[in-house]
C-alpha cells in the first residue's frame, strides 16, 4: 500500500481548500471515462458528453493528449498540480490562476509526465512541444462549457463538505475525518496516512502543507508540488454532491412551500445550519425560520455534535416526504 508519514507540524498546517482547477479536471475525468456515480452526475454527463465528443473529434491531437494524461492508473503530474495557497488576506486563486502554470509546463516535463502516466513510449503523434498547451485547452473547454455555468452551486456544495469534514475532525480527530474520504484512504496511526492500495514506497511529508481538496464528481487522486505541498483530491459525499438536483415533489411544495420542502428533503442526513445555507443558497435567516417551523411541527429534531448543532428528519418527517412521492 502507499502511505505518507505525516508529522504533527504537517497535520497542524493542513487545511481543506476549494480548487476550481481540480473541479474542472474531475469533470474532465467523468467525460473522458463516460461513467457516472449518481443520478445528478448522470444527468450532467448526458447533457455534456455529446459536445465533449464533438470537441475531441475536432481536436484529435488534444484528445490523444488527454487520453494519455488521464490514464487508468495514473494522471500526468503536470495536469493535476497541488493547489496553490493564497497569501494571507488575499483571495484564493481563480481558475485562470491555477491553469496558467499547467499551460506553461516545459515541453520535456510534459512528455515525461505523459510517458509516466501511460507506462511506456508516447505515440508518434505526441512528439511535439505543445502538449501542455493542448491539455490546458481541454481543461479550459470543460471549465467554460460544463462547470462555470454551475459553479456557484458547486462551490456551495464544496464549502458544505468542508464544513462537514471540519466538524468530523473536531469530534473524532483525523481518523474520523479521513477514513472513507476516498477509496484506499485511512488513518493508520503512528503519523501514517494511507493514500491508496498501490505498492509505493512511503513518503515523508516533513514541513510540507497537506491539502484536502473536495470535488463534486466522484473522482479522486493525489497530487504534489514536492517538497512544499501535497494534496488529496476526494469526492464529496453522494448526498452532498447530488443535493442541488433533488426534485421537490409538487404536493410537498404546495403543502409547506418549495423552499422549506428543500430543507426537509436535505435533512435525510444530519446537517448544520451552515451546511443548509451552503446547499440551498437561501439566507441564514430563511433557513433558520424554516428549521424553527419544522421543529415545532415535529418533522425534524436537532442534536449537538461538538461545536455544531445538527438537524435531521424525524419519523414523521420521513412519512411526510415519502407520502408526497
Amino acid at each position: 500500500m502507499g502511505w505518507w508519514q505525516v508529522g504533527a507540524d504537517t497535520l497542524a498546517n493542513s487545511r481543506f481548500v476549494v480548487s476550481p482547477l481540480s473541479e474542472a479536471v474531475a469533470s474532465l475525468l467523468v467525460l473522458e471515462r463516460a461513467t457516472a456515480a449518481h443520478p445528478g452526475e448522470r444527468a450532467w454527463l448526458e447533457t455534456h458528453l455529446p459536445a465533449y465528443r464533438r470537441w475531441k473529434a475536432d481536436h484529435p491531437v488534444s484528445a490523444l493528449v488527454i487520453g494519455s494524461a488521464l490514464a487508468p492508473r495514473w494522471n500526468a503530474d503536470f495536469l493535476v498540480p497541488a493547489p496553490a495557497l493564497a497569501p494571507p488576506g488575499q483571495a484564493p486563486p481563480s481558475f485562470a490562476d491555477e491553469l496558467a502554470p499547467v499551460r506553461a509546463t516545459a515541453p520535456g516535463r510534459a512528455r515525461a509526465d505523459l510517458a509516466e502516466a501511460v507506462r511506456g513510449p508516447l505515440p508518434a503523434a505526441l512528439d511535439r512541444d505543445d502538449l501542455a498547451e493542448r491539455a490546458a485547452d481541454a481543461v479550459e473547454w470543460v471549465w467554460t462549457h460544463t462547470v462555470l455555468p454551475d459553479w456557484p452551486r458547486r462551490r456551495r456544495i464544496l464549502e458544505a463538505d468542508v464544513v462537514a469534514r471540519s466538524a468530523q475532525l473536531g469530534r473524532g480527530g483525523w481518523a474520523d475525518a479521513l477514513n472513507g474520504m476516498r477509496p484506499g484512504i485511512r488513518w493508520l496511526g503512528d503519523s501514517r496516512l494511507q493514500i491508496n492500495t498501490h505498492d509505493h514506497p512511503p513518503r515523508e511529508l516533513d514541513g510540507a502543507h497537506l491539502l484536502f481538496v473536495p470535488v463534486t464528481p466522484y473522482q479522486s487522486w493525489v497530487c504534489w508540488d514536492i517538497p512544499r505541498r501535497y494534496g488529496l483530491v476526494y469526492p464529496c459525499s453522494g448526498a452532498l454532491a447530488d443535493a442541488g438536483r433533488i426534485p421537490v415533489p409538487a404536493a410537498l411544495g404546495a403543502l409547506i412551500g418549495p423552499a422549506r420542502a428543500v430543507v426537509l428533503l436535505l435533512l435525510a442526513s444530519p446537517l448544520s445550519t451552515t451546511q443548509l445555507v451552503a446547499l440551498t443558497g437561501q439566507g441564514l435567516g430563511s433557513v433558520g425560520r424554516h428549521l424553527r417551523i419544522l421543529l415545532e411541527a415535529g418533522l425534524v429534531r436537532r442534536r449537538r455534535a461538538g461545536r455544531s448543532v445538527l438537524y435531521f428528519r424525524t419519523e414523521a418527517g420521513d412519512v411526510l416526504v415519502h407520502g408526497a412521492g
